[in-house]
């Protein structure tokens, strides 16, 4: 029982269950959102009093894609929003990241003393100490 204990507690376990609650919720926000805003502006377009009456019949077999357009603008809408609350930031937040690693570096630690010189001294100028050669 410690050990299960201690895998819900670790913190990927958490952040995947809030974020899968919170999914879910914004989910049916969006799904609400569509059938309250979005299917009202379409039925104005079609001429249709409601978008999930939208269907077309072959054969007397019905087909019912206002269903379908209404999942379709739902699932859009929520790809969108992640990609525009979540994936662009993220991808901001590593580039900045990328940016401010130095790529050569211009200090090193002085074996003796520790403290950062250039890494082209001959003598480290806090403990006057002897560098070793790069060569």
């Amino acid at each position: 029982m410690k050990d299960f204990r201690e895998f819900v507690l670790r913190g990927n376990v958490v952040d995947l269950a809030v974020a899968l609650v919170i999914g879910a919720v914004f989910g049916s926000l969006v799904t609400a959102f569509v059938g309250a805003f979005i299917s009202p502006l379409v039925a104005l377009v079609t001429g249709q009093v409601n978008i999930e009456s939208l269907t077309f019949t072959i054969a007397s077999a019905q087909f019912p894609y206002g269903l379908f357009l209404e999942a379709l603008l739902t699932f859009v809408l929520v790809a969108l929003a992640v990609f525009f609350v979540v994936v662009k930031p993220i991808n901001s937040l590593r580039e900045r990241q990328r940016r401010g690693e130095a790529v050569d570096p211009t200090t090193k630690p002085c074996p003796e003393c520790l403290s950062e010189i250039p890494v082209e001294a001959r003598r480290c100028a806090f403990c006057t100490s002897q560098q070793p050669s790069a060569a």
